[in-house]
C-alpha cells in the first residue's frame, strides 16, 4: 500500500482532461475510474479523450461522471481507447491542443500511458506552460523514475501462467520451449518471469546471445537428469529471434519449441497490485493539479508516492536491477 502526500490546496480547476495514450495496459480503467471519481469529489468537471492523444488533437471529448466508470475497475484495456498519434509530435499541433484545451475551459490534463506518452505530455506543459499530470501505464515497466508502473504486474504474472501450463507440455515431451514475452527493448517482464518461473536461461534485449554456452547449460541439466528447460526470451528488436533460437538448438540435438506469448500479455484483468497502484496514482493525480503541480509524473520511490519531473523522465532509460540475472541463473541450477 502507498501512502497519499497531503498536499496544500492550492487552486480548484473547474474542469480537467484524462488521455489514455500508447499501448494500452491492465489498470488503466482503475486509474480512468479514480481520477473522475477524486475530481468529481473535489467539485471539478472530467472530460475523457477518445483514441489518447488523437482526441485532444482532433477535439473528441465527451463528459464523464461517476456512473461512466461504474464497472470498469475490473476490466483490462482502457474504457477511453488509445492511440499512436503523429501529429501531436508537432509543436505547432500541440500548441493548438492547449488552445483548445483554454477555450473549453479546461485547466488541467492527465496523461496515462508509457515513454513516448510521457514524453508528449512533458512537450506540452514545456511549451505552452499547460498543467500536466503523467502517470506511468505501460506493462513494459521501463519509466525512468519509478520502481513500478500500471500494468507490469499483470503482464507478469500472466506470462507465469503462461509458462507454468508450457512447463507440463514441455515436461511430457522432454523438449526446451523458449518462452518470447513482451517488454519493447526492456527486459523487465522477461527477468521477472524468468526469475518466478524457474526459467533455465533468460534472454535479455542488448545482450550477447551465446549459443554454444546456451547448449552447454542444456546439457549440464540433462546430466543432471532434467530432461526439459524454459527459456524465457525477451522480444527485443529482432522478430525472429525466437524461432531462430529453437532452430539453432534444434541442431545442437536439443528438441527446441518457440512460443510467442505476444499481446495476450496486455489483456485481461488487472490483478489487486495494479489496481491498487493505479487507484492510488489516479486520485493522487487530481490532489496535485489541485496544488497547482504541473509538468510531472506521478510514481512509486521505495514505496512512497513521488513527484518526478517529467523532464527527467523522458527519453531516459531504466537501468535493469543488478543482480538479478546472476540469481535467475544461480537458481536455475
Amino acid at each position: 500500500m502507498w501512502n497519499l502526500p497531503v498536499l496544500p490546496r492550492v487552486r480548484q480547476p473547474r474542469r480537467i482532461v484524462i488521455v489514455t495514450s500508447g499501448g494500452d495496459s491492465p489498470g488503466m480503467n482503475p486509474a480512468i475510474r479514480a481520477v473522475v471519481r477524486s475530481a468529481i469529489h473535489c467539485g471539478i468537471e472530467v472530460l475523457g479523450s477518445d483514441r489518447g492523444y488523437t482526441g485532444l488533437v482532433e477535439d473528441e471529448l465527451r463528459p464523464m461522471n461517476t456512473a461512466s466508470v461504474g464497472n470498469i475497475l475490473h476490466r483490462g484495456g482502457t474504457v477511453l481507447k488509445s492511440d499512436r498519434c503523429d501529429a501531436f509530435r508537432e509543436p505547432t499541433v500541440r500548441a493548438r491542443v492547449a488552445q483548445a484545451l483554454h477555450k473549453r475551459g479546461v485547466e488541467g490534463l492527465v496523461v496515462i500511458g508509457g515513454d513516448g506518452s510521457l514524453t508528449g505530455a512533458h512537450l506540452l506543459a514545456e511549451e505552452t506552460g499547460f498543467p500536466v499530470i503523467g502517470l506511468p501505464g505501460t506493462i513494459d515497466n521501463d519509466i525512468y523514475g519509478t520502481d513500478d508502473t500500471i500494468g507490469f504486474d499483470t503482464a507478469v504474472n500472466t506470462g507465469l501462467e503462461a509458462i507454468d501450463r508450457i512447463r507440463d507440455t514441455a515436461h511430457s515431451h522432454e523438449r526446451v520451449f523458449l518462452v518470447e514475452v513482451m517488454g519493447r527493448s526492456s527486459g523487465f517482464i522477461a527477468l521477472a518471469v524468468g526469475l518466478a518461473g524457474g526459467a533455465e536461461s533468460v534472454l535479455l534485449p542488448d545482450c550477447r546471445i551465446d549459443v554454444p554456452e546456451l547448449v552447454q547449460r542444456l546439457n549440464l541439466s540433462k546430466r543432471r537428469g532434467k530432461n526439459s528447460s524454459l527459456i524465457v526470451v525477451a522480444e527485443g528488436h529482432d522478430p525472429q529471434l525466437t524461432a531462430r533460437l529453437a532452430g539453432q538448438l534444434t541442431e545442437h540435438g536439443h528438441q527446441a519449441r518457440a512460443c510467442i506469448l505476444g499481446h495476450i500479455q496486455r489483456g485481461g484483468s488487472p490483478t489487486g497490485h495494479d489496481r491498487l497502484l493505479a487507484s492510488t496514482l489516479g486520485a493522487s493525480a487530481v490532489d496535485h493539479l489541485c496544488a497547482d503541480k504541473g509538468d510531472i509524473m506521478l510514481g512509486v520511490q521505495a514505496g512512497c508516492i513521488a513527484a518526478v519531473p517529467l523532464r527527467d523522465v523522458a527519453g531516459l532509460r531504466k537501468p535493469l536491477p543488478t543482480g538479478i540475472l546472476d540469481l535467475a541463473r544461480i537458481l536455475a541450477t
